[in-house]
C-alpha cells in the first residue's frame, strides 16, 4: 500500500515548482563556476625601479645590456620569487619562523618602537601589525627559501643509483679529468731588480746551483719558495694566470731551471721537482661528487616542476 502511494505521489513531486527552482539553481551554480571561475591571484607587474636594478646587475655581470628575451626571463624569475613570497604569507609561514621573528624584533628595536614592558611575542605581533615583514628583504628571502624547501620536500629526490652515477661519470669524463700537479721551488725577483734578472739567471745556470744554493740571491716572497702538488688553478691564485700559462708552455723536465717567468709580483726562476701530468679521473675518486651533483639536479628539477604547478594558480603580469 505504501509503495502504491509513493508511485502515485512521485509524479506530483516531480512537477513541484520548488524542485524545478532547486535544480535550476544547481545548474546555474555549476555553469557559473565553469564559465566564470574565481580570478587568480595577480603577481606583477614589476615597478620600473626593480627592472632597472635587474638590468644594472645583468650589465655588471656580462658587460652588455640584456636583449628582450633575457629581460623577460629575468622579470619572470623575479615575479616567481614574488609569488613564492605571497604564498608563504598566505600560509602564515612567517608567523612560525624564528628567523623572521628575530629579524622583525631587531627592526622594531632599531626603529625605537619596542616597548621594554612588552614580551617578544607581543612585539612580534606589533611588527606584523605595522607590516614590517612586507618591506624587509631578509624576511622576503627567508620566506622564499622556506617555500622552496617545502616544494622540494613534497617531492623529494631519490638517491642516485649506481647506474645513474656511472652514466654521469661517462658523460662528464672530460670535465672530471684530474689536472696536472706541479711540485716546484722558485726564486723571486721584485720589479726593482728586473734589469739584474738575466745576469743572475746565467750565474745560477752556469754554476749549476741548486734552489737552496741560489735562494740567497732572490728577493723575499710572502707566499714562500716551495710548493708541493699544486694544480694550475692553485698556482694561478698565488702567481696569476700569466705565470701559469708561461710555465705550462715550458719543457716539463724536472731538475732544471725554467724562466725567468713573469708573475703578478715580478720575475721568477722556477725549479721543477716533479710534474704529474693530467689524467682521467677514477670513478671512486669522483663518486661522491657525482652523487651530490645528481641529487642537486633532481632537487632543481623538483623545484622547477613545483614552481610551475604553483604558477598555474596565479596570473602573471609582465
Amino acid at each position: 500500500m505504501t509503495r502504491f502511494r509513493w508511485m502515485v505521489l512521485r509524479p506530483a513531486i516531480l512537477r513541484a515548482p520548488w524542485l524545478h527552482f532547486l535544480l535550476l539553481g544547481v545548474v546555474l551554480y555549476l555553469l557559473q563556476a565553469r564559465l566564470f571561475p574565481a580570478p587568480y591571484p595577480v603577481v606583477g607587474p614589476l615597478p620600473q625601479s626593480r627592472i632597472d636594478t635587474l638590468t644594472d646587475q645583468w650589465v655588471a655581470l656580462t658587460g652588455r645590456t640584456p636583449n628582450p628575451e633575457e629581460l623577460a626571463g629575468m622579470k619572470r624569475t623575479e615575479l616567481e620569487q614574488d609569488m613564492l613570497f605571497q604564498r608563504a604569507l598566505t600560509l602564515d609561514l612567517h608567523r612560525h619562523d624564528p628567523v623572521v621573528q628575530q629579524r622583525l624584533l631587531l627592526n622594531l628595536r632599531f626603529l625605537g618602537l619596542a616597548d621594554a614592558n612588552k614580551s617578544d611575542a607581543d612585539l612580534f605581533e606589533q611588527a606584523l601589525e605595522m607590516r614590517l615583514h612586507l618591506s624587509d628583504e631578509v624576511v622576503r628571502r627567508r620566506m622564499i627559501q622556506v617555500m622552496e624547501q617545502l616544494i622540494v620536500a613534497s617531492n623529494p629526490p631519490a638517491a642516485p643509483t649506481d647506474e645513474e652515477i656511472l652514466a654521469a661519470f661517462k658523460t662528464r669524463s672530460v670535465e672530471l679529468e684530474r689536472p696536472p700537479r706541479y711540485s716546484l721551488q722558485h726564486l723571486y725577483f721584485n720589479r726593482e731588480r728586473e734589469s739584474d734578472v738575466p745576469s743572475i739567471a746565467r750565474r745560477i745556470r752556469d754554476g749549476a746551483m741548486t734552489p737552496q744554493q741560489a735562494l740567497p740571491l732572490s728577493s723575499p716572497f710572502l707566499h714562500g719558495y716551495s710548493f708541493r702538488h699544486q694544480t694550475p688553478e692553485q698556482l694561478a691564485r698565488i702567481f696569476g694566470a700569466v705565470f701559469v700559462d708561461k710555465l705550462a708552455g715550458e719543457s716539463m723536465a724536472p731538475g732544471v731551471w725554467i724562466g725567468p717567468l713573469r708573475s703578478a709580483f715580478g720575475w721568477h726562476l722556477v725549479w721543477l721537482d716533479e710534474v704529474s701530468p693530467a689524467r682521467p679521473a677514477r670513478l671512486e675518486e669522483v663518486r661522491e661528487q657525482l652523487a651530490r651533483d645528481l641529487v642537486q639536479q633532481a632537487r632543481n628539477h623538483a623545484l622547477r616542476a613545483g614552481i610551475d604547478r604553483l604558477a598555474a594558480q596565479y596570473e602573471f603580469r609582465l
